[in-house]
């Protein structure tokens, strides 16, 4: 959320920047001097911000993807291991839930109250 509160401070101050300077003209020469060209000085600034944009784009990409990829990963390895962890408490109490044969006390108790 403060990343999107930055970039809009970041726009506005670009955007009133870009209205206050629309007037002012710039001399961009090309090719060591060999072309010149007149434009708006919010131009050439507007341009190096998009490209700017465009390359952190790009670096950030590859890794963005290695941690959607590490997550999904992750994510599947978690699944495997409810469904491992459902299959052994399922076989627990299987176990656990086999009648136990009663104690010889208790026979011999019982026994003698028949006699």
């Amino acid at each position: 959320m403060i990343r999107v509160i930055l970039v809009g401070v970041l726009l506005l101050l670009c955007l009133a920047f870009f209205l206050q300077n629309q007037e002012q003209e710039v001399r961009l020469r090309y090719f060591f001097g060999l072309f010149e060209a007149s434009t708006p000085i919010y131009k050439p600034i507007l341009a190096g911000f998009a490209i700017g944009l465009l390359v952190s784009g790009i670096l950030l990409f590859p890794p963005w993807v290695r941690g959607r990829i590490e997550l999904r990963r992750k994510t599947k390895a978690l699944q495997e291991a409810e469904v491992d962890l459902e299959r052994l408490r399922g076989s627990f109490e299987k176990v656990t839930k086999k009648p136990s044969p009663q104690p010889a006390a208790d026979h011999g108790l019982q026994n003698r109250s028949d006699e």
